[in-house]
């Protein structure tokens, strides 16, 4: 009796994991499918919800895997409490052996509160091999006001069903965090047949490359690792230079008096119009005065309405009449009317007021 009682409790004290018990006795272990990432990349799409974005390895030299269950908890920044818990599967149906796939996993609702996100495997099942009977590449790729991308599809082997091609943008870091899936739903496609597809698009600014894949019902194809060009767009659409602090007659001043009205002056090089349309730019040109400390206090905000037409230079001129003494140093500023900066900041400049 004493030697069955140690022997149950021998077995208690065996540990069993959550993703060995979620599996059937059929499938390889689960050291064998790892996440790409500790952080997965969180962001919240056009309808206000989050989305958790990353890859899954399949290790397994020799089994394809599919089936493979994702646990997302999503949280806040003040409360360990998931706001939500969501189940999801991989962008590929089946994983070939030592292969990758994406995941792209939806909180069920909009919810600005979501900062963050935890990503587990729950379990996966073996599979059947998928041939690699599509090929897919690049034949124009640029980035404009958008990531305008074409490519074509090349079905060999059989037709086959519900075929999709994948976009997977990632970033700089090292490795590289997945930061969005585009999906190309190109449906039945036939034998030996060559399908040209097309994608535009906005994309994450900090995006450098994307996969390029592709599966159907009975085929996938290979990774295609494709670099994004530099944006043909410049960063900023105008830049800021010569300010100036000149009195009433355009004399350039170092110093001025209290009650004594200058003008603070600055040249703008518009590079070209945000409206190709209209060949117009409406910007707002802001000047802030602060004095100079350790709490720089604002002592004076001007602004001027103004709109370029077509490109080339301009000059803009804000009246200030300082009201006390001090060291003051001057910022300039070109906003859009969405309140949005389109140039770098105008380089400083210092007055003493006496």
């Amino acid at each position: 009796m004493k030697v069955i009682l140690c022997s149950f409790l021998i077995l208690l004290l065996v540990p069993f994991s959550q993703a060995f018990s979620a599996e059937t006795t059929d499938n390889p272990s689960t050291l064998n499918v790892s996440l790409s990432d500790d952080s997965p990349f969180v962001y919240q799409d056009s309808e206000g919800y989050a989305v958790v974005v990353g890859l899954v390895d399949n290790n397994n030299q020799i089994t394809p895997i599919s089936n493979v269950q994702i646990q997302v908890n999503f949280y806040d920044d003040f409360d360990p409490t998931p706001l939500e818990v969501v189940q999801g599967t991989t962008t590929l149906e089946v994983i070939p052996a030592n292969g990758k796939s994406t995941y792209s996993v939806r909180s069920q609702s909009p919810n600005p509160s979501i900062s963050e996100a935890s990503v587990s495997l729950l379990g996966f099942d073996s599979s059947v091999e998928k041939q690699k009977g599509l090929t897919v590449y690049s034949t124009d790729v640029f980035l404009d006001k958008s990531f305008q991308f074409s490519g074509v599809l090349q079905n060999g082997g059989a037709p086959s069903a519900n075929t999709n091609v994948y976009l997977a943008f990632y970033d700089g870091f090292e490795p590289p965090r997945i930061l969005s899936i585009s999906t190309i739903e190109l449906g039945n496609v036939s034998l030996n047949t060559d399908v040209s597809f097309e994608l535009d698009e906005e994309i994450n600014s900090k995006a450098v490359g994307f996969f390029l894949f592709a599966e159907s019902s009975i085929f996938i194809s290979d990774f295609v690792d494709i670099e994004i060009p530099e944006s043909r767009i410049p960063d900023k659409l105008i830049t800021i230079s010569n300010v100036s602090v000149e009195d009433t007659s355009g004399n350039k001043l170092s110093e001025l008096s209290v009650g004594s009205q200058a003008n603070i002056k600055s040249e703008t090089l518009i590079q070209f119009a945000a409206d190709e349309e209209s060949d117009e730019t409406a910007y707002t040109y802001y000047v802030q005065i602060k004095e100079s400390g350790k709490s720089p206090y604002v002592e004076y905000i001007g602004k001027f309405d103004g709109r370029f037409i077509g490109t080339g230079q301009e000059t803009q001129t804000i009246d200030w009449i300082p009201e006390k003494t001090g060291l003051y140093f001057i910022e300039t500023f070109v906003w859009d009317r969405n309140n949005i900066p389109i140039a770098e900041q105008g380089p400083f400049v210092l007055i003493i007021v006496n």
